[in-house]
């Protein structure tokens, strides 16, 4: 399987650099995996596709503040840190640039001294682990010095961080946001469960592999980087309630999508659960568990666009980023949505 199978031409002008003022106003495409046709409506419309008795997973993660600037004790060079992932205690999986400058036993500090890290060791890919040292609370210190990490492709700076932050955020752990849940608002989540629809949530904390490029040729080649995510048996109860009973499992985005299809058992059940997954979605996995996908639209030749070519089919999904291309939606992590049923 060639990676250039998941080429799409896409205008750099259609790539979102804002959010819009009401999340729930953006495009949504509706795309019939049985038989490729395609709708044009707006998310909020998404209730019209939605039954009583479906069961929507949300991905509950909150995107912490993980984008620090520092100086390099010492020499008083500028340092950009960017937080991957906690391996434990104040130990930081981190993207350290520039990198040759960062050495084991390297001291940088952030924020007038109110935080120092000092590197400690290399991980894989050139990755730098930091050990944190600072007075008080780490995360609240995190909230004063540090910076959203928006994807590289979006250049605008962000006036409000909320913004790249999902309405049902809960627990702190993402590199960056879960997508697809930007679009609903409150009031939009309110009509949905009024309408009987159950909302069940998961945990994935998303790291920078969303943004990876694959490297190799041959997508099999291709490793996917961990992440951790975590399940209750209450939020399990209710998705294998629905998929015993027949019901519809619709997961909102990739993250969800590959939570589920990680935790479950071969027959798509889930228990309690927690731990590191590096599952890998591409055209001819059999989905266990979701049946629907709430998505934004990704990049070319991604691992996202294999995982949505996996659920809908590859030629029907690139048929169908040629559309939005030419009806001129808006791509990528501010962009428009689209639903797969």
């Amino acid at each position: 399987m060639d990676v250039k199978d998941f080429y799409y031409e896409l205008p750099q002008e259609l790539i979102a650099q804002d959010p819009l003022p009401d999340r729930s106003s953006s495009r949504l495409m509706v795309l019939d995996k049985k038989t490729g046709a395609v709708e044009h409506k707006v998310f909020r419309d998404i209730v019209g596709y939605l039954h009583p008795g479906d069961c929507l997973v949300i991905n509950n993660t909150k995107v912490i503040p993980a984008r620090l600037y520092g100086v390099k004790e010492g020499t008083g060079a500028n340092i950009e840190i960017l937080l991957l992932k906690r391996m434990e205690g104040d130990v930081w999986e981190t993207l350290v640039k520039p990198g040759k400058k960062c050495k084991p036993g390297t001291v940088i500090r952030f924020g007038d001294g109110i935080l120092t890290g000092e590197i400690t060791g290399i991980a894989e890919e050139g990755n730098r682990l930091i050990r944190f040292s600072y007075e008080g609370i780490f995360e609240e210190i995190l909230d004063r010095l540090g910076q959203m990490p928006l994807p590289p492709y979006i250049t605008h700076a962000l006036a409000d961080k909320n913004r790249y932050q999902t309405v049902y955020a809960k627990y702190d752990g993402s590199a960056a946001a879960p997508t697809a849940g930007l679009h609903f608002t409150p009031e939009l989540l309110e009509e949905i469960r009024a309408m009987g629809v159950e909302i069940a949530e998961v945990t994935l904390h998303v790291g920078l592999g969303t943004f990876r490029p694959v490297k190799e040729t041959d997508v099999l080649k291709h490793h996917m980087h961990s992440e951790f995510y975590q399940i209750t048996q209450d939020e399990a109860d209710k998705i294998n309630r629905a998929k015993r009973e027949g019901r519809r499992v619709i997961a909102v985005g990739t993250t969800s999508t590959r939570t589920l299809e990680a935790a479950s058992d071969e027959n798509g059940f889930l228990t309690k659960k927690s731990g590191w997954t590096e599952i890998f979605i591409y055209p001819g996995y059999r989905f266990k568990v979701i049946d629907a996908l709430i998505t934004n639209f990704h990049l070319p030749e991604s691992t996202l666009v294999m995982l949505v070519s996996a659920l809908a089919g590859r030629e029907q999904v690139l048929a169908a980023y040629e559309e939005a291309v030419r009806e001129r939606y808006r791509f990528f992590s501010f962009g428009d949505a689209m639903l797969i049923i």
